[in-house]
């Protein structure tokens, strides 16, 4: 098992370019550990944009099954989950 920090990246997550270059770096240890924990401790905002950007489009190229079973979150405050699953919900629709 691994812990991957978004807090490494600020405590505002907050655009696509930035969610891009988070999921750049998240994919290569979903590829080679067997789980990842996706740790939000310390970070503030989590935008719609960001989460789609770094985690729902995760779902391009795995199924919301085998993402559940390689990750988990840890941290996330009240407000960053919301948008977390909101983006996770509209991509997993779009894809269905």
């Amino acid at each position: 098992m691994v812990i991957f920090c978004f807090r490494d990246f600020g405590e505002n997550l907050g655009t696509r370019p930035l969610g891009q270059k988070v999921r750049e770096q998240l994919v290569p240890l979903l590829e080679k550990e067997e789980r990842v924990v996706l740790d939000f401790t310390g970070v503030n905002v989590v935008s719609n944009s960001f989460a789609d950007e770094c985690i729902a489009k995760l779902l391009l190229t795995m199924p919301l099954a085998e993402l559940k079973a390689h990750t988990t979150f840890r941290g996330l405050n009240l407000v960053a989950s919301k948008s977390v699953l909101t983006a996770l919900q509209r991509r997993h629709l779009s894809l269905a």
